[in-house]
């Protein structure tokens, strides 16, 4: 089959391999539609990961089941699906003690162009396909179900990391999709005031959609400042960085108020170590809080977050800003989400 890979740190093509097997609890599946991420970018250019070689890419996506293994019982050749980014392996001991993304080892769960062969292929293998694999709804298109693959649960991971509640005032750092959807989780889990910082007009906008009632420009000054001019000195309940740098954390730390929460789901590409300000945190005992996290993935979430958008309750489509038709434009898309245009948001190519 073909696929798009990286074929080592800063270089990526076109590469021909073998169809990958399938295993008794497991599918292959034939793409609908695949969506390139920033993560892509980091493990390629950055070099996030390690050395890759000839390892196809992608992690966003949905398909058609091509075939699935003996054991599988919920799913059969034909089905329209929908998978996560992350596919733990749900009966491992991670799992069953809460972290199956973990599963394996830390990011383990995460296994599409990290362990192994991403969907940016002709075909792509899920693992436990019981557990991992979601029928996909007829309201639902294949390029709204890529954005349920990992913008969607990655967003709403941050508000269920940071533990925003009703009446919250939340700082959103990073408004690209992932950001998109944290504001979107977070007006869904009932915050009163969302800020957001992010300069790129057409993000801005769709914030003003998800429910963003204050807007941050870092190119007018340092963001806590502006952060805490906004809030008259107190501070924020919540940050959600989805956004950023290593030194973002600085800033989170600076807003949060004392028994305060930073949910981060930032993939943090470079560097060595984040900035934690001394005084800031408390010397220590400020109690405010960093929690860092991989979306959980799995059937169960995918279901529930589709039944957000089959119930007209969360609209993806916001995001769909350039739409390709045709495999040979996986590239094309791939090198958008690299070079960032002004407006984009998220490029998604239908097979």
């Amino acid at each position: 089959m073909k696929g798009y890979a990286m074929l080592s740190i800063g270089e990526t093509g076109w590469i021909e391999k073998e169809r990958p097997a399938c295993g008794p609890d497991d599918a292959i599946i034939r793409p609908l539609a695949i969506s390139p991420c920033t993560s892509d970018v980091h493990t390629v250019w950055a070099g996030a990961l390690g050395e890759r070689h000839n390892m196809i890419l992608g992690h966003e996506g949905c398909g058609v089941v091509d075939e699935v293994g003996s054991n599988v019982k919920d799913f059969k050749v034909g089905d329209r699906i929908m998978v996560a980014a992350i596919t733990p392996d749900w009966q491992s001991i991670a799992a069953q003690e809460g972290y199956p993304m973990h599963s394996g080892g830390m990011l383990a769960g995460w296994k599409f162009s990290n362990f192994k062969d991403g969907v940016f292929g002709e075909y792509f293998h899920v693992n436990d396909a019981d557990g991992n694999l979601a029928h996909l709804p007829d309201s639902i298109s294949p390029e709204e179900a890529c954005m349920l693959s990992d913008m969607v649960p990655t967003g709403f991971h941050g508000v269920e990391l940071a533990d925003v509640k009703f009446g919250d005032t939340v700082l959103v750092i990073g408004i690209g999709p992932v950001g998109l959807m944290a504001v979107a989780g977070t007006s869904l889990r009932g915050a009163s005031r969302i800020i957001a910082v992010g300069t790129r007009p057409n993000c801005i906008e769709a914030a003003k959609a998800y429910g963003a009632s204050d807007f941050v420009n870092y190119k007018d000054g340092d963001i806590a400042e502006q952060v805490m001019e906004l809030t008259n000195g107190k501070g924020v309940d919540k940050v959600i960085v989805a956004g950023g740098n290593n030194d973002t954390f600085e800033t989170a730390v600076k807003v949060v108020k004392p028994g305060g929460t930073i949910g981060n789901v930032n993939y943090l590409g470079e560097g060595t170590y984040i900035q934690i300000p001394r005084v800031e945190w408390g010397v220590g005992m400020g109690h405010k809080k960093i929690v860092g996290g991989l979306m959980p993935g799995g059937r169960a979430r995918l279901e529930k977050l589709g039944s957000l958008v089959t119930s007209g309750r969360l609209d993806v489509s916001i995001m769909l800003t350039h739409k390709f038709h045709g495999f040979e434009h996986i590239e094309e898309a791939l090198m958008l989400m690299k070079d960032k245009p002004r407006d984009l948001i998220k490029p998604v190519v239908v097979l």
